[in-house]
């Protein structure tokens, strides 16, 4: 039989077990938002929302020798939202598509602080119609902001190039030219 000290250890654990599923589904719900949000064209795009995602004190930077070159290392909210408005809508034609997928995370929540790698896949088309199909993974450090309405926020955000291969079909889509959808519908 179970005593009521037993009882209540019990559901003390499950409400542990509990909270840490849903800040588990927070951490990520914050991931998509910001892919989302970087997504092109994007009508939900605002950079407030997008700095949001970012603790004040944030770090946004390229890893590996490349990437280091090419985005260097953001400090701030403020610096990381400039840098990331320079490559999207309204403020930039960069990208004319840009489509974001993130699979094999792996991620961890401790208390008020977590840590996560995703592997992304990026689809863009350019201004100038190229395409390509970049793979990224991703290394990002969140932390619990308890006076925020964005209780979980990036506070370092890592990419680092895995891949980069040329992909002609956005570009076919993009310029008007039509592409049978029957491969859409259910079998």
């Amino acid at each position: 039989m179970t005593t009521p000290e037993q009882f209540t250890s019990r559901l003390a654990a499950l409400e542990q077990r509990l909270d840490a599923v849903e800040d588990e589904r927070a951490v990520r719900n914050v991931l998509a938002r910001y892919m989302k949000l970087c997504d092109q064209p994007c009508h939900d795009h605002d950079l407030p929302q997008l700095g949001e995602l970012f603790a004040e004190d944030a770090v946004w930077e390229g890893v590996g020798a490349l990437y280091t070159r090419t985005f260097g290392k953001q400090n701030g909210r403020a610096a990381i939202v400039a840098f990331l408005g320079n490559y999207l809508a309204p403020l930039s034609t960069h990208f004319k598509m840009n489509a974001h997928f993130l699979t094999s995370d792996s991620l961890t929540v401790e208390r008020d602080r977590a840590h996560g790698q995703w592997v992304m896949l990026q689809a863009s088309t350019y201004e100038d119609e190229r395409s390509e199909l970049i793979g990224a993974r991703l290394t990002v450090d969140f932390k619990k902001q308890h006076r925020q309405a964005q209780a979980w926020q990036i506070c370092h955000f890592r990419t680092q190039r895995l891949f980069c291969a040329p992909w002609n079909p956005a570009a076919m889509s993009l310029s008007g030219v039509a592409i049978p959808t029957d491969f859409m519908k259910d079998a």
